[in-house]
């Protein structure tokens, strides 16, 4: 126990056996971890050289290990299938792969094959839709060819008689002649065009006493009067020249009425024929009074009703101006409202039918019993009462301080000579007109040239009696125009005088300036009056008035047209349909037959343009049931109107009551081919436009080597006679839309603003809608008015290089509108623009359209509303791509006519001649514009309801 202890203690005594345990312990494992190395190393390394060696053999019976005895081992045996199916398996991987690799070869191709009958299918699609496009316009053109050869209604056969005689039934007295018995329908059929022949005086023995004046006054409207034949035998009417005679010449009752009826066409009773006494003299002689005229029509100023035939005979207006044109510069204008004097009254009366103040009965006597014949002497008496009460100043005067005028017995005489009388009218704001005191005095040529003296100075006239016969009664509204108050009311006159306002008196006076121009002012005015009431009463329409007949200067085109950025580039905005459309024409007019049935009496009092011209009324509205008269007169096709719709629909079509509509392009130039040419190539691609009128200006024709852009619509280049700023208004036959979009060749638009105008347009078709505004202005230290074109919230003139109007205005400018007025345009080349703002203010009574067409607001998703802050329409956003352009000339053109220093100072002459032509300033302020705020806006569709403008 103890020597335990001490072994396991490590006692000293045993100190040797302790180191040999130690040292064959440890010769233990080393051999142990020498064994296990060479185990774990050679092995592996053995079976390794035996498979490797295994792989490689050649020989099926080559042995490994040595010599063997007897058959091959089991074991290498299975590694030798095992290799063999290894390869059979490689192989048919190999195969396998390949076959795999074709596969993947042939199935490309066939994808290749699928996308090139995808896109031969897409392809076949968009050609079968254009097919579809391009069968539907044909078979619309087709319908519009059909419709224009084979109109709604045939043409009637016309009816001429046979014989001379027509068989009317003679009326049983001579005063009975109405046109039902007196008048040959049969001779002026609807589709005649009513034709009229006028005798030549001079193969008459009554011609060689004619006035020279009045003679050749007649003779020279006549040749240019477009109903006049010289073709008798289709004439509808046959107009044959009387008086005025010239003095002392008298020709007897008997004498005249012989040779009337020897008229070669008088055919018995002179049915169809109008005979004309024009008088020039408040005296002219009453030369058909005692002259049986049969069934001619009789137009003179003088008549008694003996003679009259209502609704048959005609009252006229005195020849005043025989040969000469009214002088503008000398007529007064229409303000101040308020004239020096309330009413005046110059006259004298030679003899009287009787003097009521003669007898003995009081005036209320003379009321309970038969009215008195002649009111005179107390209307002498109750105007002296109010001249001498000084409420108003007045002037009456019932004695001529110089030798009166010949007169008609109890008619009042003119006093003194005709630049007197008008000097005193200038003065006067209401000229007052005594009617005669004999009551079978229809109307007399003294009477009638008072009230021509009134209209032309801008008097307002007011007739003293109703029995008189005003010119032209029937077709024109008087009340309008001039006050008519009976004789008995003669003591109300100056409390009715002193009520009227000044607006409604300033309309009078505006009325009557265009009764006094229109069927009063000249010869030609008078005759065509004359013809024009009888067309109306018979319901014949008038003839279409005139086109320029545009001479194209042929020209090459080919150049592609490029399209500017600037001008298209509109993002995702839809300007209008995809497909392009063939040029149409504007719906043509199909009232014209009905025209004098429907709207005679509108036609004839429309102030202040002459509408018995023109067979329509251009700005009537085209209701959707009337849609099947649009294009060509006939053919319609629906594009997205009358449908509603908002953003991408709202964009594509039109709509409106117009469904189809389209604009013509108006372009003036003048020798400025380059810009010509880059302004023609920024139309391409401008939806709606139907083609482009180049007016060529100048005498030099084009450039023969000039190729003109091919912007997909016909380019039409129109050779002017003269280089005239006036061109730019003529009514081109070759217009063939409504809408006119005038345009300068040096002004940039871009294509959306072009379309909002024209969208704009569309809803005032009687309104010039432009882009450049410019406004009028009263100059106090001079007196004047100036042209100003400054910025301002205030407007008057949109300028007409940038403008869309409409074709009417056209003819006004051109053939209505005051020569003069062109005249001054030609002289300084210059004011065109001004002119046409002037015209349509004077026929409309409303200011121009302005468009501010440069907002563009973005919607963002954190907005709930946007609020346009602008204070008296002054935009507050100083950027500048959201403020109004003013100008809109393109940068780098050459310089224009508005460069010129005495450009401006022209303008403002121009102004106050036209006020003079005018005789009152037709322009107007606005204050209105329009923005393109949400036609440029890009709105997602749930936001579309969630603006609100402040």
């Amino acid at each position: 126990m103890t020597g335990y202890t001490m072994l396991r203690n490590g006692g000293v005594g045993n100190g040797g056996q302790t180191c040999m345990l130690r040292w064959s312990n440890r010769i233990r494992l080393t051999w142990l971890s020498f064994t296990l190395f060479i185990i774990l190393v050679f092995f592996p390394l053995i079976a390794h050289y035996y498979l490797t060696t295994l792989d490689e053999a050649d020989e099926a019976g080559k042995r490994i290990f040595g010599p063997r005895a007897g058959n091959e081992l089991c074991e290498v045996k299975h590694v030798l299938d095992l290799c063999r199916i290894r390869e059979s398996v490689s192989e048919e991987l190999l195969q396998l792969e390949a076959k795999r690799q074709e596969l993947n070869s042939e199935i490309a191709k066939l994808n290749l094959k699928i996308e090139a009958c995808k896109k031969s299918i897409e392809n076949a699609k968009q050609d079968l839709l254009q097919l579809k496009n391009v069968i539907s316009q044909t078979e619309h053109s087709y319908k519009e060819l059909m419709a224009q050869n084979q109109p709604k209604l045939s043409l009637p056969i016309r009816l001429l008689p046979e014989k001379d005689d027509a068989g009317l039934p003679p009326p049983k007295v001579t005063r009975g002649c109405r046109l039902h018995n007196c008048f040959d329908y049969s001779r002026c059929p609807l589709t005649s065009g009513f034709p009229v022949y006028v005798y030549d005086s001079d193969q008459f023995a009554f011609g060689s006493y004619l006035d020279p004046l009045v003679k050749q006054a007649f003779q020279a409207t006549v040749r240019a009067n477009v109903y006049v034949t010289e073709n008798a035998a289709i004439a509808c009417l046959y107009v044959v020249l009387v008086g005025e005679m010239q003095e002392p010449v008298v020709v007897r009752p008997a004498d005249l009425e012989k040779q009337l009826y020897s008229l070669p066409h008088w055919r018995t009773d002179g049915h169809n024929h109008v005979i004309i006494n024009l008088s020039r003299k408040s005296d002219t002689q009453n030369l058909l009074y005692n002259v049986s005229t049969g069934r001619a029509m009789v137009a003179q100023s003088t008549f008694y009703a003996a003679q009259y035939r209502p609704g048959f005979d005609l009252v006229v207006s005195p020849l005043v101006h025989a040969m000469s044109e009214p002088n503008f510069m000398e007529i007064p204008p229409q303000v101040p409202v308020k004239r020096k004097y309330l009413f005046t009254f110059q006259g004298e009366k030679i003899e009287s039918l009787r003097s009521s103040l003669q007898e003995a009965r009081s005036f209320e006597e003379e009321m309970e019993g038969d009215p008195p014949a002649d009111y005179d002497d107390r209307i002498i008496a109750t105007l002296k009462a109010v001249q001498d009460s000084k409420l108003d100043q007045v002037l009456v005067e019932f004695t001529c301080k110089n030798q009166p005028k010949p007169s008609l017995p109890t008619e009042w005489a003119l006093c003194g000579e005709r630049e007197d009388r008008l000097e005193l009218l200038k003065l006067s704001t209401f000229a007052l007109i005594i009617t005669p005191g004999d009551p079978h005095l229809v109307i007399s040529s003294g009477c009638a040239t008072r009230l021509f003296e009134a209209l032309e100075v801008g008097a307002v006239p007011v007739v003293l009696g109703q029995q008189v016969q005003l010119p032209y009664h029937g077709m024109l509204e008087w009340n309008e125009a001039a006050l008519v108050v009976p004789k008995p009311r003669v003591t109300e006159v100056h409390f009715l005088l002193r009520s009227l306002s000044d607006s409604d008196l300033l309309a009078m006076r505006r009325q009557g300036r265009f009764l006094w121009e229109t069927y009063f002012s000249t010869a030609d005015s008078i005759f065509n009056t004359v013809l024009a009431m009888i067309r109306t009463r018979i319901q014949i329409p008038a003839a279409p008035i005139r086109e320029e007949v545009a001479a194209e200067i042929p020209h090459r085109s080919g150049k592609a047209a490029g399209t500017d950025p600037n001008m298209a580039d509109n993002g995702d905005l839809d300007l209008g349909p995809v497909e392009t459309e063939p040029p149409y024409a504007s719906p043509k007019y199909l009232r014209n037959f009905t025209l004098t049935v429907t709207d005679c009496y509108r036609s004839w009092n429309s102030a202040p343009g002459p509408f018995h011209l023109f067979p329509h009324t251009p700005f009537d509205p085209v209701l959707p049931s009337e849609a099947k008269f649009l294009g060509s007169g006939t053919g319609f096709r629906p594009i997205g109107g009358g449908a509603g719709g908002s953003g991408k629909e709202f964009q594509a079509a039109l709509g409106g009551n117009v469904q189809r509509e389209q604009f013509t392009v108006v372009m003036l130039t003048y020798e400025r081919e380059e810009v010509l040419m880059n302004s023609l190539e920024r139309l391409n691609g401008l939806p709606y436009l139907n083609k482009v009128v180049v007016v060529w200006n100048s005498p030099k024709l084009p450039s023969e080597d000039l190729l003109w852009p091919d912007i997909g619509v016909p380019i039409m280049v129109v050779r002017t006679e003269k280089n005239s700023l006036n061109n730019r208004f003529l009514p081109w036959n070759e217009i063939e839309t409504e809408a006119i979009l005038s345009i300068d060749d040096d002004a940039h638009l871009r294509h959306d603003e072009i379309m909002f105008g024209f969208r704009v347009w569309r809803e005032a078709r009687d309104r010039i809608v432009g882009f450049p505004g410019r406004y009028h202005a009263w100059d106090i230290p001079h007196q004047s008015w100036l042209y100003n074109s400054n910025y301002s919230c205030e407007l008057s003139m949109v300028l007409t290089g940038a403008a869309f109007f409409h074709k009417y205005y056209a003819y006004l400018y051109s053939y209505v509108m005051p020569q003069a007025i062109r005249d001054m345009v030609d002289e300084y080349i210059n004011c065109e623009d001004i002119a046409m703002n002037f015209l349509v203010s004077h026929i409309t009574r409303k200011p121009p359209i302005k468009i501010n067409t440069t907002w563009r607001l973005v919607w963002t998703s954190n907005i709930g509303h946007i609020r346009l802050c602008c204070l008296l329409n002054m935009v507050t956003w100083k950027d500048p791509s959201v403020t109004s352009r003013w100008t809109f000339r393109c940068p780098g053109c050459p310089q224009a006519l508005s460069h010129d220093d005495s450009h401006f100072h022209e303008r403002h002459k121009c102004i106050n001649f036209f006020v003079k032509v005018y005789g009152y300033m037709p322009l107007l302020y606005t204050q209105f514009r329009v923005d393109s705020v949400l036609f440029k806006t890009r709105l997602p569709h749930d936001k579309t309801k969630c603006f609100k403008f402040i």
